[in-house]
């Protein structure tokens, strides 16, 4: 059976369903468990407009092209050896984040101001690929980081602007394996740029190297406690827990951010295995769900009310080792997953779609009846 499908990646896709919002408040962060397995997550803002995510579940075999301004599939093509779960933006299979079978997890954010992609070179659209092909390109094909570097030279990753918002839409990328090694890709003055990533951490502008530089006047931040002081036989004594983490920025900018982030995810409790790993990974990105207002994106719903609760639209944690994708949402804190292990990904063609349900909080009522 042909199976060769039109590519659904595409960035025409998404801007004909939406313009395009600035969303400048997303973050991710990594966590090891003593047993070596390695939870990435993140949460995705979008301000007020609400963002249609479904869960998307890709089979082995299903084959891509990347888009250009040609056309859809005009591009690069690929076949996905493995199988992939992830969610996708605005029903239109564009991943944002997913894991594969491998355990190879990857995550989109948005990059404004800096990123600048290759100009399109008809002579070169067997290289070509867009921003929102590259979930899917480096799922689909590759179990580790260094197999994502190699993927990610065969390919340009070009500007593709549509008249609807007159741009590209400037994103980079996290790669993360089970073993915990890391990668963030950025497009910077039309060339790829890959930067080794050891703390797993990522946020938005300005680039990687910058980020890390930054925390250079954070170094003094500590989970330890600050020790009594006696000055002039004074005794100052810290007001209560939390001392050695005074100067930490708390506004929501991506460099503060980037700095929390950082700072909570290398003092984090320590787990046991990947599971528990999941609970501290979700409790440490409680601390950057931003309310409405505080975050860039839409200021205005679909419909002209504003239905969304939160800037933070979905939350992820995805656990390498066991192949267990978990997220909850703005709308239902119950943690859902879908374990690949118990997914055929060679029993079917199509991509699948699963709603992340209802609009509504699931809550259990523990009411005594006496």
């Amino acid at each position: 059976m042909n199976r060769k499908l039109k590519a659904i990646t595409t960035l025409a896709a998404l801007v004909v369903v939406v313009p395009m919002p600035r969303t400048e408040a997303c973050t991710g962060i990594t966590l090891k468990a003593k047993d070596g397995a390695v939870v990435y997550g993140r949460t995705l803002e979008w301000g007020q407009f609400p963002m249609k995510s479904r869960v998307m579940i890709t089979p082995r075999g299903y084959e891509f092209g990347g888009t250009t301004p040609e056309g859809h599939g005009k591009g690069h093509k690929w076949t996905a050896k493995f199988g992939t779960v992830g969610i996708e933006l605005l029903e239109n299979d564009i991943m944002a984040d997913g894991i594969n079978e491998k355990g190879l997890t990857m995550g989109l954010f948005y990059h404004p101001g800096f990123a600048e992609y290759k100009k399109f070179d008809p002579a070169r659209a067997d290289r070509a690929i867009s921003l929102v092909d590259l979930g899917p390109y480096v799922l689909g094909q590759c179990e580790t980081v260094a197999g994502a570097r190699e993927a990610l030279a065969k390919v340009d990753v070009i500007a593709v602007t549509h008249p609807t918002f007159g741009f590209p839409p400037p994103g980079h990328m996290i790669v993360t394996e089970p073993s915990g090694k890391a990668i963030v890709v950025e497009f910077l003055k039309g060339e790829t740029v890959i930067f080794d990533a050891p703390l797993g951490v990522i946020t938005n502008s300005p680039t990687y190297d910058w980020h890390m530089t930054n925390l250079r006047n954070y170094i003094n931040l500590s989970a330890v406690a600050l020790p009594t002081k006696t000055v002039e036989e004074i005794d100052f004594a810290p007001l209560g827990g939390g001392s050695g983490m005074i100067g930490l920025p708390g506004d929501y900018t991506p460099p503060s951010r980037f700095v929390r982030a950082t700072a909570f995810s290398k003092t984090a409790r320590p787990t046991v295995d990947g599971p528990e790993t999941v609970y501290e990974m979700f409790r440490i990105l409680d601390n950057f769900n931003l309310p409405l207002g505080a975050a860039e994106g839409s200021d205005e719903a679909e419909d002209g009310e504003f239905n969304e609760r939160s800037a933070t639209i979905w939350t992820t944690a995805h656990d390498t080792r066991n192949k267990v994708m978990y997220f909850h949402t703005q709308h239902n804190r119950r943690v859902q997953m879908v374990d690949l292990s118990k997914i055929d990904f060679a029993g079917f063609d199509a991509i699948k779609r699963v709603p992340f349900g209802e609009k509504k909080q699931d809550i259990k009522d523990i009411t005594p009846t006496n």
